[in-house]
């Protein structure tokens, strides 16, 4: 059957219309909706519907496109416009498809059919359950792909994007913006911390090392963009300064003397809630001042390597301490904060004797995930992109999601693409 898709906003760059033209290939119609010069640009070809009303006008249009559209994509599930277009999916009788990063980062992304993070399917279900389910697996475990640079390639792309939406300002009065500071300060922010980055490795460097001079034990915070969806949606805080205080002030109660505490700014942290300031200050009210440190910078593995802990609110990252077997305590919904995964003990008791995971049944739910909604690549670089799109096409294409089919053995994320015009594989 020949299919309608329907896009809205998605990852900085080409990979939207590069998806689509996959599924094109396959003799799918697609067509986008956009709100900006940035969306504008980023599309090729016929089929691009301009929403220069923004959210106020976009259920009438909607209206006039759902009923010849049989599935609707969207990165994430929290954007204002991705929350109403998918309500009228719903509504309409289409089929979601939802795309976000990888939930094992950074060499996957993430696709799922009825929501991401918090809202996904493995929220539903106990750790018993996906234990049992990866064990009726037979495909071995996927190792790393090669590091896809996707890190330089977001922030590249990032800043080409709100190029284009302040050049295209005056025909987009309307333009939506799914993040409070606005466009214009996103812009001048990538500029500022691509300018910056030599400077933050060196500071980086510097301040690990100092570290690692103290031959102190340490605990690990892993922060996150207090704007991010992650946070907003799915936790009890409304950004990092709150979670900063609250994670000193236990610490000081109950940590032993001897350890330290490491706050590990987000890769992409814009300074908008001046995080350094927020943690010297909660550093001297606790007078843990020669005690506390601060570091920029993407790498975590050596830190993690030597790290007795990690604390955070629902960062995806702590699956990485996960992995190493490390205690983990969480405050927000995440597809990994399961009991028996993380600690729920209270915050002082944890940093007193932090509980380990159950280290056999993460390695089981990480075999489950790469199954799953799981698949290589990044929407961020040629290599990544190419990488995803051999395995997304036939994922969106099937019948079943990425549950039901592993669960009948199909293994339908690590089928390749070879679907043509014709519908039938060669």
């Amino acid at each position: 059957m020949r299919r309608s898709f329907l896009f809205l906003q998605g990852p900085h760059g080409p990979f939207i219309a590069a998806l689509a033209a996959r599924l094109q290939a396959a003799g799918h119609r697609c067509a986008r909706i956009g709100f900006n010069g940035g969306d504008a640009a980023e599309w090729r070809g016929e089929g691009f519907h301009a929403c220069r009303g923004g959210v106020a006008e976009l259920p009438e249009l909607l209206d006039r496109l759902l009923p010849d559209v049989t599935d609707v994509v969207l990165y994430g599930d929290y954007r204002p416009v991705h929350r109403v277009a998918a309500e009228a999916a719903r509504a309409a009788g289409c089929r979601l498809h939802f795309l976000e990063e990888g939930y094992l980062r950074p060499h996957w992304i993430t696709y799922e059919r009825s929501g991401v993070n918090g809202n996904s399917p493995l929220m539903d279900l106990s750790l018993e359950e996906i234990v049992a389910r990866a064990a009726r697996l037979t495909r071995p475990d996927r190792a790393a792909p090669d590091q896809w640079g996707a890190m330089l390639g977001h922030m590249r792309h990032g800043l080409t994007y709100h190029a284009r939406i302040a050049l295209a300002a005056r025909a987009w009065p309307e333009a939506p913006e799914h993040r409070e500071i606005g466009a214009a300060r996103e812009r001048r922010t990538v500029l500022t911390a691509l300018a910056d980055l030599p400077a933050r490795r060196l500071r980086r460097r510097f301040r690990e090392r100092a570290l690692m001079r103290t031959g102190a034990p340490y605990h690990v915070v892993l922060l996150q963009l207090g704007h991010d969806a992650s946070v907003q949606a799915h936790s009890p805080y409304s950004g990092m300064a709150p979670f900063v205080a609250d994670v000193a002030r236990a610490f000081a109660e109950s940590a032993p003397a001897h350890h330290h505490l490491v706050f590990k700014a987000h890769p992409f942290e814009d300074g908008r809630e001046n995080l350094p300031r927020e943690i010297r200050a909660a550093a001297r009210r606790h007078a843990l001042s020669d005690r506390v440190h601060f570091l920029e910078g993407e790498p975590l593995a050596r830190l993690l390597d030597g790290a007795q802990s990690a604390v955070t609110v629902n960062s995806t990252a702590a699956q990485q301490a996960l992995w190493r077997g490390l205690p983990v305590r969480t405050f927000g919904r995440a597809v990994y904060a399961k009991p028996g995964l993380v600690s729920d003990q209270p915050l002082t008791a944890f940093f007193a004797a932090p509980e380990p995971p159950d280290h056999a049944a993460y390695l089981a739910f990480r075999r489950y995930l790469l199954a799953t909604s799981q698949i290589k690549g990044s929407f961020y670089t040629r290599g990544g992109r190419e990488a995803v799109l051999r395995r997304l096409v036939d994922a969106i294409l099937a019948e079943s999601d990425p549950y039901e089919a592993t669960e009948r053995g199909a293994g339908v994320t690590d089928r390749p693409f070879l679907q043509l015009a014709t519908g039938r594989g060669r």
